[in-house]
């Protein structure tokens, strides 16, 4: 892959076909911004109608450039784009970055155009960023090349990004030089007809000069191709990614718990969650995680320690930290001890460190160079509000001298100061990166820890379990001849049960009397349920009876249901109740799966039972579940104490709701003819015996 592309990001010679004389175009500018990059190789204007631009002689076509060309700029009317790729073809030229718009972004036509383009790209083995994209930039020294429309060659760093919107590509470039940060590569992908967001990963991935990633993503081409490189490059090199697309103005209607929990995105959260890529929401966002992990080491913990001129910013940095999963332990004796000796009586010897209004440059440096030395902690944060009377400059250097060498993460806050204040500006000289306001940094913080937590985190693995998937086909068949496209009750219990997940099985009655002749052979307490396949969500028809005590109750029990659901029931089925042995104690969970049209199977766990869909406390996970996939979807949750333990209860068998987990994932895998799983209640008790499914349902795809 790095050699193929070596031709669009590392060329030695380019040319620019539509180049222009006229001010202001994009052919104008494009090759403006090559020659003040100062590009190490040669350049060659194509235009019919001018015989020089820029001083430099120009071609009437490619094939009239008398040297061979690694890479084509072009920027013609979209009509001739494909004429030009032709020539480009014939003339040898390995890579194209075609900024003409009008294709697939423009309708069914301009589809057509873009499929006849790709067809010339791909009979000559030519490679092409775009159509329909902003450019692409190499800072290397051994490059310098800016191949974009754009008004700001960005400074020289170690951060690759992608961006598929060639504006928010400018946007985001013009934005990073304001705030210090430097690229290595960008590529404006476009449309991505033919080399895609997979394909640039992949070479950043061999790249020595790029140590950080950054995306823009709208859609993917090939999720699972994403996951196999970016759950490997992420390990070495971070990726940031703000992915838009999180709304629709239209809801899928759902028929299962799962599917209406699975919204737009989810599939997406847990792609880059499984594959160790940080989220963010927003361009600003992208900025703040970018400014930490270019100028910062990765924080080896979530402890913070937090120093700071003014209390209420103290507050509000504290108040954010917590809310984003930090720690803020209090500081260690021995550095109460030491602050004492020179601080204020009104200083606040607590975390955060409040050293009152009056503290200067000397106050700075001495108080963070007794925090930054306190193992409690992983990362620092100095907050200075300016005051009058007090310079900024100074308190600056002071910052940065008292956590000079340290290896601590530290992120400071200059509240009311300019963005370009002198100040400023010395900290982000010497990799102290400063934002306006500590909610973004607690963000940033809580960001990157994840990501150190996932990173450090075993890999895991996918199990497989002894099954007999005979036994499951034989139901979905049996589903299929009858016209069925639901299979819930014994069927769907059977179902899990030839996969090994335990799970509570069901008796049949259709009178009073075998109702309380079963309960009594089963041993009571029991369960009494509709059994009517056309009622799908039967506590919202009252068709559940739960802790049936006797047999005098389950009498009474069967002849109460029947009047409950005689409106639900469909014509001529024949009234009957299924019947389960109680499962009484432990943790009501779910489980299940919906299909995502981009991700394929999804599969869910979180806190379950009737209120599932009020909660909402649920994780998901792109199938097939690792070992690793599954501790993450428990501990992600917020009723995870309660699995642990919670104010003396016992923990529940983990390994058991692991097992299960994993024996779904099995499941999904083996058999494609379900779109949704749902397993609710899946009761997690302290006792593996006790662990078991009590209600499923599995919804078969169409055709």
């Amino acid at each position: 892959m790095k050699r193929a592309l070596d031709a669009i990001f590392r060329p030695k010679s380019v040319a620019v076909i539509g180049a222009s004389t006229r001010p202001g175009t994009i052919g104008r500018e494009t090759l403006h911004n090559i020659l003040v990059a100062e590009f190490n190789g040669k350049v060659f204007p194509v235009n019919p109608k001018a015989p020089v631009i820029h001083s430099i002689k120009a071609y009437s076509t490619i094939l009239d450039v008398p040297d061979s060309v690694d890479l084509a700029i072009v920027i013609v009317p979209k009509e001739f784009v494909a004429e030009v790729a032709r020539q480009c073809g014939e003339k040898g030229v390995k890579g194209l970055v075609v900024i003409s718009a009008g294709f697939s972004e423009t309708g069914r036509e301009g589809k057509k155009r873009e499929m006849e383009l790709v067809r010339v790209v791909q009979d000559y083995g030519m490679r092409m960023v775009g159509p329909n994209c902003f450019g692409i930039v190499n800072t290397s020294p051994e490059v310098n090349l800016n191949a974009t429309f754009g008004k700001v060659f960005p400074k020289r760093g170690r951060v690759g990004f992608i961006t598929q919107s060639g504006a928010m590509g400018e946007a985001i470039m013009n934005h990073a030089r304001e705030l210090g940060i430097g690229f290595s590569l960008v590529a404006s992908i476009g449309n991505k007809a033919d080399i895609s967001s997979n394909d640039i990963l992949e070479y950043f991935r061999d790249d020595p000069d790029t140590d950080i990633i950054l995306m823009y993503l709208e859609n993917f081409g090939n999720p699972r191709h994403f996951t196999l490189i970016a759950r490997e490059l992420s390990r070495t090199k971070p990726i940031v990614a703000v992915k838009s697309g999180r709304t629709t103005l239209g809801a899928k209607a759902a028929s299962s718990h799962t599917g209406a929990l699975a919204g737009l995105d989810v599939g997406v959260d847990a792609l880059f969650d499984q594959t160790g890529v940080m989220r963010v929401d927003t361009v600003e966002e992208l900025f703040d995680v970018a400014k930490a992990l270019s100028m910062q080491p990765v924080p080896q913990g979530n402890r913070v320690a937090v120093v700071t001129n003014a209390g209420g910013p103290g507050i509000l940095a504290t108040d954010a930290l917590i809310n984003n999963g930090m720690e803020m332990p209090p500081l260690s004796p021995e550095t109460v001890k030491r602050l004492r000796q020179f601080s204020s009586e009104d200083a606040s010897f607590a975390n955060p460190m409040d050293m009152v209004a009056g503290a200067g440059p000397e106050q700075f440096r001495r108080t963070l160079g007794a925090i930054i030395t306190d193992k409690r902690y992983d990362s620092i944060i100095p907050i200075f509000v300016p005051p009058v009377t007090i310079d900024e400059l100074e308190v600056a250097r002071s910052i940065q001298e008292a956590v000079a060498g340290t290896k601590k993460t530290v992120l400071a806050c200059f509240m009311g100061a300019s963005r370009n204040s002198a100040g400023i500006e010395h900290l982000r000289s010497h990799g102290i990166p400063v934002y306006i306001y500590p909610e973004a940094i607690a963000k940033t913080l809580a960001t990157v820890s994840h990501y150190r937590r996932r990173m450090n985190a075993p890999r895991g693995k996918v199990r497989t379990f002894e099954v007999d998937p005979d036994r499951v086909q034989a139901v979905i068949e049996r589903a299929r001849t009858e016209s069925r496209t639901t299979i819930v009750g014994a069927e769907a219990i059977e179902i899990l049960c030839a996969y090994g997940i335990p799970a509570a099985e069901y008796r049949f009655a259709s009178s009073e009397r075998e109702a309380a002749a079963i309960a009594k052979g089963m041993g009571l307490p029991v369960v009494m349920k509709v059994a009517a396949p056309a009622i799908l969500h039967k506590t919202e028809v009252g068709g559940v009876m739960l802790d049936l005590r006797t047999e005098r109750e389950v009498r009474d029990a069967f002849r109460e249901l029947r009047k409950r659901v005689a409106a639900e029931r469909a014509a001529g089925e024949t009234f009957a109740v299924a019947l389960q042995q109680m499962v009484a104690g432990g943790v009501e969970t779910v489980m299940g799966m919906t299909t995502d049209p981009s991700f394929g199977p999804l599969i869910m766990f979180g806190l379950g039972g009737i209120y599932v869909e009020i909660m909402k406390d649920v994780a998901f996970r792109i199938n097939p579940l690792t070992t690793a996939d599954v501790r993450d979807m428990m501990r992600s949750l917020k009723s995870y104490p309660l699995l642990k333990g919670y104010r003396g209860a016992p923990p529940v068998d983990l390994a058991t709701v692991e097992d299960t987990l994993l024996k779904v994932s099995q499941l999904v895998k083996d058999f494609d003819a379900f779109s949704e799983v749902d397993i609710n209640p899946f009761i997690a008790s302290p006792e593996r015996a006790r662990c078991k499914a009590v209600d499923a349902r599995f919804i078969m795809k169409e055709g």
